[in-house]
């Protein structure tokens, strides 16, 4: 009787057991991985060919696992081993590995064996973690010309100069209308000619205040005729709005891109050249949509909608994002250029670039500060003169200098030359 109880609860100890195990192993399976984990291995490893909520060269990861469990009946062990080796499973002849390779034209995707089970459950933790709501903004608004200048301030001046004007003709009128009365009341008999002569007649018949008007008259005009033609083709602040809105602050300042990877023709060429939509899809056809931050700041800092501006950009190229290819469908961008000097004036960009290494920022100002780009310098040739009296040539390592240098150097009994002492002033060198 004894033997009979004790083996009931033995057995009743090792079912207990046994579920308790179960239970635990299987709460163990289904934690949660580490979110903020998974969204660094994810931005590492993933987020070049993956976004959450949208296909790019691979299909959407938002809810993979479970989308893969309820859809296709395929478990974690499944993903583990795609992850670790996708090409193996392919040519295993895995009906759904095959499926998502024929379905993305044959595009292999990389291998991650160096990845922990432990990492890819906090890369599924975070796949599965809720979607943020989108930023609060209006879109469709404009970048204004100048957004930091002040419309109403010139009205404001303006208005003050009418103002004080007024003021001094009252002033004026009381004081000639109080100085006649005085003369009325000491009995001041002023001469006929004086007090009813017209101020004009009596200006025209001094011949001497007539002159000297005529003279000043003609100097200053002089002036302001010899100033406007002085600004002609000086478009100095010139800020014209862009077909599509391009922020050189995020792209050249807050990424750090060289100016020279998309004005590559800058160290070969004359031009600089306006970069070729091609140039932008090498990073665009995988960033379709900036950071929410960035684009609350765009919405509130300068009325813009970047990610509208980028489906600007997928327009004129042609690219279909929902299905990742090209349409062919194209359209040309009226891009308008800033940055014009006259047919007479020759300048090379490559000779300044590539053998003088000036930096872009000495012409083109903080063009890494610039949310719209506008021409920080006046480019006159005074402008060109100054930089060319100021600047010493680099001639370190560089045999080309080698000899005219020694030479130079005597003759103006200095040891660094400038630029107009190697004939930067010639006017050959600029002009045709």
């Amino acid at each position: 009787m004894k033997q009979v109880i004790h083996r009931r609860l033995g057995l009743n100890v090792f079912h207990f057991c046994l579920i308790f195990l179960i239970a635990f192993s299987t709460t163990l399976s289904a934690q949660e991985g580490d979110v903020a984990a998974g969204k660094a291995l994810f931005n590492a490893n993933c987020a070049s060919c993956h976004k959450l909520d949208k296909k790019m060269t691979g299909p959407a990861l938002r809810n993979v696992e479970s989308r893969l469990a309820d859809d296709e009946g395929l478990d974690k062990a499944w993903i583990y081993a795609w992850i670790k080796n996708s090409a193996g499973m392919v040519k295993s002849g895995d009906a759904y590995a095959n499926k998502i390779y024929k379905e993305y034209n044959g595009t292999a995707m990389t291998a991650f064996p160096q990845l922990a089970d432990a990492d890819i459950d906090n890369i599924l933790a975070y796949t599965a973690a809720e979607a943020p709501a989108p930023p609060v903004g209006t879109p469709g608004q404009a970048v204004a010309a100048n957004p930091s200048g002040d419309t109403s301030s010139n009205g404001l001046i303006l208005g003050a100069l009418a103002l004080l004007f007024a003021l001094l003709a009252g002033a004026l009128f009381l004081v000639n209308k109080t100085l006649r009365r005085f003369a009325d009341e000491k009995g001041v008999v002023l001469a006929d000619k004086q007090k009813n002569t017209p101020i004009w007649k009596a200006f025209v018949e001094n011949q001497f205040l007539v002159l000297v008007t005529a003279i000043l008259f003609l100097l200053a005009s002089g002036y302001f005729v010899y100033g406007f033609f002085m600004q002609v083709g000086v478009n100095q602040g010139y800020e014209p709005v862009q077909e599509i809105h391009y922020s050189h602050r995020i792209h050249a300042g807050d990424n750090e891109i060289d100016c020279k990877y998309c004005h590559s023709s800058a160290r070969v060429s004359k031009t600089s050249g306006i970069p070729s939509l091609n140039v932008c899809m090498n990073c665009h056809k995988t960033i379709a949509e900036v950071a929410p931050e960035t684009q609350s700041e765009g919405m509130a800092e300068y009325g813009v909608d970047y990610n509208s501006e980028i489906k600007k950009l997928y327009k004129a190229v042609g690219w279909d994002d929902a299905e990742q290819n090209y349409t062919g469908e194209t359209s040309p961008v009226k891009w308008t250029r800033i940055h014009n000097l006259p047919d007479f004036a020759y300048f090379n960009h490559s000779q300044h670039v590539s053998v003088a290494g000036v930096e872009c920022q000495t012409c083109h100002g903080p063009v890494e500060e610039m949310e719209v780009m506008y021409q920080y310098a006046p480019l006159t040739m005074g402008w060109c003169i100054n930089c060319h009296r100021e600047t010493n040539v680099n001639v370190k390592d560089n045999e080309y200098y080698t000899k005219i240098h020694e030479q130079l150097s005597k003759k103006y009994g200095v040891e660094e030359l400038t630029a107009a002492q190697m004939g930067g002033l010639e006017c050959g060198k600029c002009h045709y």
